[in-house]
């Protein structure tokens, strides 16, 4: 269903301050706004990471956290990430859980796009099996946490801009890591 999706606009304090299409918010010049990030674990402990679809109009092709996205105006980004997993992944999840509440980023892809957000990060396990949307994602993979922590510092340049930050900050990698016990 093809609808018009709004994201929250936020100011340098991270109050909301107003909302824009989200099909026009990405830009040379993206407004500071509200995202999130979510890692999502199997029974084995394992990470799902995704492979953006080639047609994504930041970072497409390259590999990422599980799911990640924009919660509507007036909705709780918990329920934004089940409601991502699902449009993603048409997987549900269980046991959504902050990891990091004072996560921003702002980083300009090859295109000269901007992501500039203020992103909640979250951790989840995975209530059923992933049958990704291909408009979204291209490939996934279940990889251990601790293998990802290397392949990224192996290969940084592979992964999207904001995992690669999100797992060098020592409390996300740790939450996450306790997150599994």
């Amino acid at each position: 269903m093809l609808h018009r999706e709004n994201v929250v606009l936020l100011d340098a304090s991270f109050n909301v301050i107003g909302e824009m299409a989200k099909a026009e918010v990405h830009s040379m010049s993206t407004p500071l706004h509200l995202g999130f990030s979510s890692y999502i674990f199997n029974e084995q402990r394992q990470l799902l990471i995704t492979r953006r679809a080639i047609d994504k109009q930041t970072w497409p092709g390259v590999w990422t956290n599980s799911v990640c996205g924009h919660p509507l105006p007036g909705e709780r980004p918990v329920e934004a990430v089940r409601r991502r997993s699902g449009d993603e992944l048409n997987m549900h999840v269980s046991n959504v859980t902050i990891i990091d509440d004072n996560f921003h980023y702002m980083f300009r892809d090859t295109s000269g796009i901007v992501e500039n957000e203020y992103c909640p990060v979250f951790a989840a396990h995975a209530a059923s099996d992933v049958h990704p949307n291909p408009d979204e994602v291209m490939e996934h993979q279940w990889i251990a946490l601790p293998d990802l922590l290397t392949v990224i510092k192996l290969t940084p340049f592979v992964f999207s801009p904001w995992i690669v930050k999100q797992l060098n900050k020592s409390s996300i990698r740790d939450n996450l890591l306790n997150f599994l016990k």
